[in-house]
C-alpha cells in the first residue's frame, strides 16, 4: 500500500510540472510593446500552405519585440506568416489583399519592419523593408 501511495504522489508531481510548464510560458501580452492587430488576412485553403498576413501597430521599435511577436504568431508546416509592424499613430491598412501587394503602396511608408516565416520555417526579419 505505501508503494502505491509513493507512485500516486510521484504522478502528481510529474503532473503539476507539465501543466505548470504549459501555462507558465510567455506570450504576446509579456512583452513591453503595445502591439494592436488592426488588419488580418488568412486564406480560406486549409488541406494546402496557408498564408497568413498581419498588419499590426506598435507604440515602440524595440527590434527584438517585433521580432518575439512575429515569433508568437501561428504558423502551419507549408505555409507563410507575415507580419508588417506600423507606428501607432501613423497610416496604415485596415484591410488586406489576398496576395502581393497585402495593402496599397501609400502605406509602404509607414511600415517600420515586417516579419516573414517561410513554407520550410526559416524567419525574415527586416526594418523598414520599403526603403
Amino acid at each position: 500500500m505505501k508503494s502505491k501511495r509513493i507512485i500516486v504522489l510521484i504522478v502528481l508531481v510529474v503532473l503539476g510540472i507539465m501543466f505548470w510548464n504549459a501555462f507558465s510560458q510567455k506570450g504576446v501580452n509579456d512583452l513591453q510593446t503595445d502591439f494592436n492587430a488592426v488588419a488580418f488576412y488568412r486564406n480560406e485553403n486549409n488541406t494546402g500552405p496557408v498564408r497568413r498576413v498581419y498588419a499590426v501597430t506598435v507604440s515602440d521599435t524595440l527590434w527584438t519585440e517585433l521580432e518575439a511577436y512575429g515569433n508568437f504568431q501561428p504558423h502551419n508546416k507549408l505555409g507563410t506568416t507575415e507580419v508588417f509592424f506600423f507606428l501607432q499613430g501613423s497610416p496604415h491598412p485596415t484591410q488586406l489583399q489576398s496576395s502581393t501587394p497585402y495593402f496599397p503602396a501609400s502605406y509602404n511608408s509607414g511600415v517600420v519592419a515586417k516579419y516573414e516565416k517561410n513554407a520550410s520555417g526559416l524567419v525574415s526579419y527586416r526594418k523598414f523593408p520599403f526603403r
